[in-house]
Formats: C-alpha cells, sequence, structure tokens
C-alpha cells in the first residue's frame, strides 16, 4: 500500500536518434524530464503517459522500467516512476504554447542534456536510461491472469462459461489505461467466458478482435502447447517493437511465464506482467495491479 502522506508521480524519459526530451519548469528554474503527480485513482503508467502529453504535447508509448525515484519534498516522501519511452506520432515540440508550469519544452541531444539537468537524480535516471540495456528498443508481452469471477464452489454450470464478478468486470475496465500506456496491438485469450470478459473492454478502446486460443484455457491447455504457443508469439514480436497481451488462468499462468524463462510470480486475480523483450530474451519484467489500490513490487 501507498504510505500516508507520500507523493507519487510518474513521467518518462522520452529518447528519439540521439536526443531526449526535457522541460524548463519556470517556477523553480530548473530542467527535467517531463513527469507530474498522479491524479486520484490513477495508475501510474497511465499517469506517465498523461503528463508527458500534456507538458510537451508529445504521445508516448512506454518501454522499459527505470529505477524507482526516492526523495523529500520539505518533509514528506515523493516516490517518481520512470520509463523510457519513445513518441508515437509527431514529435516536434516546436509549436508548444509556453505556460506558467512549463515554458520551455527541447529535444536536448544526449551528450548536452546531463549539463543541462538540474537535479543529480535526473542525471542518475538520465545515465541508466542511455545504458545500452536500457535505450535500446523492446517488444513485449503482456500476461494477465483473467479477473476476479464467480467461485467456481458456487457455479453450477460448465466452467468455460463462468463469468466475472462484478468486482471483476470493474477492475478490467480499470486495466484499460493501464495496458493502453504500453501500446498493447494485439490480444490472445483463452476462449473461457472470465478470459474473454477481462479483455473485452481493452478490445474496445483499442478496436481489436482477441485471438482466441483454445491451448490457454485450463481445459485444453497441455505444457508442450502453451511453450509452443508462447514461443511462437515471442519470435513474431521479435525486432518489431510491437507489444501482444496474453490473457490465461491460475493453472496455466506457470507454464507461460516457464517459457519465457521467468518464474511464476503467482499473479492475483487481474494482475498484470509486462515482460519487454528483445531478440526474444527477457531484459526487464514489471508487474502491476489491474487497480492502483495496491503497489505490487516492480
Amino acid at each position: 500500500m501507498v504510505p500516508a502522506g507520500e507523493i507519487r508521480a510518474a513521467g518518462a524519459v522520452v529518447l528519439r536518434p540521439r536526443q531526449v526530451l526535457l522541460v524548463h519548469r519556470a517556477r523553480y528554474d530548473d530542467w527535467s524530464f517531463p513527469k507530474g503527480k498522479l491524479d486520484r485513482g490513477e495508475h501510474r503508467t497511465a499517469a506517465a503517459v498523461r503528463e508527458v502529453e500534456e507538458e510537451t504535447g508529445v504521445r508516448i508509448r512506454l518501454g522499459v522500467p527505470l529505477t524507482r525515484q526516492r526523495y523529500l519534498v520539505g518533509d514528506r516522501p515523493k516516490t517518481v516512476d520512470y520509463w523510457v519511452a519513445r513518441p508515437t506520432g509527431p514529435d516536434g515540440v516546436e509549436g508548444y504554447v509556453p505556460n506558467a508550469e512549463i515554458d520551455r519544452v527541447a529535444w536536448v541531444d544526449r551528450e548536452e542534456a546531463p549539463g543541462l539537468l538540474s537535479y543529480d537524480r535526473d542525471r542518475s535516471v538520465l545515465e541508466e536510461a542511455l545504458s545500452p540495456a536500457r535505450r535500446k528498443r523492446t517488444d513485449a508481452l503482456v500476461v494477465v491472469r483473467h479477473a476476479a469471477a464467480r467461485a467456481r464452489r458456487t457455479w453450477r454450470a460448465d466452467d468455460r462459461v463462468r463469468p466475472l464478478l462484478a468486482s471483476g468486470r470493474l477492475d478490467a475496465a480499470r486495466m484499460v489505461p493501464t495496458l493502453q500506456a504500453f501500446g498493447v496491438a494485439d490480444i490472445l485469450t483463452s476462449p473461457s467466458t472470465r478470459c474473454v470478459e477481462t479483455v473485452a473492454p481493452l478490445a474496445a478502446a483499442l478496436d481489436l478482435v482477441p485471438r482466441r486460443k483454445p491451448v490457454l484455457a485450463e481445459e485444453d491447455a497441455t505444457p508442450r502447447a502453451v511453450r509452443s504457443l508462447v514461443r511462437a508469439e515471442v519470435d513474431a514480436l521479435s525486432g518489431t517493437g510491437r507489444v501482444a497481451l496474453l490473457c490465461s488462468h491460475r493453472p496455466v499462468l506457470p507454464v507461460v511465464f516457464d517459457a519465457l524463462g521467468l518464474d511464476d510470480p503467482r499473479l492475483d486475480p487481474g494482475d498484470i506482467m509486462v515482460v519487454h523483450l528483445r531478440k526474444g530474451r527477457v531484459v526487464a519484467a514489471e508487474r502491476h495491479a489491474a487497480h492502483p489500490g495496491s503497489e505490487p513490487a516492480v
């Protein structure tokens, strides 16, 4: 859980060839990365994307996460989550209109940026973002455990059609901005109702038709078939910079993670694991809850 009184913020180190996007805050006369406080009930990934667009006019897609920053603002602790990010469309800032908060926005040469940044903590973030392990583009496979469903013990019909609870449907809707931040472009799901209902709000928001894969259902999954599917998807993603989402069930997910070379993180209902890949190999993984009421490990 988030400690009482803690300030939560999120932002991004936005890169384009040889340059990084910085903002100047008039009130503090400082140069930093675009970032800002989370709105009430907002997930940190959604906040990072929103803040970058609000402060610079540039729309982004999040890539790999960076080390969480913690420091004091007066006597209050502040936590800032950053990701490496890239523009998803036009990235020019020449038409930016200054305001009372951000009076300058600039693409700065990477070699010049450390000297322009006002804080040591930001220089540390930049150094990490520009390291070979972080700055190179990645693909991603987002693994989701379906949201909270009706209890098995109270369900008398075929388990394949067991639906989500009302709370599960709410969590499925809350996932949408969290997942949009990563630029999901393809959805694979178990055909069981509870998985189909979990991905339905995202599919509607992105105008995507989920691909129903029986091998991801509890009743039809075999370790060999699941591993084959996961590796085929990883191979298909490799080098494309695209992001796919896979939704399945608790008994199936350990095999999914094993195929990715990861230990089973034991996702709770509605939890999300974003697995960042380069050339088919995992370079980072981050876990998110379907809603921001809890703070899973990163």
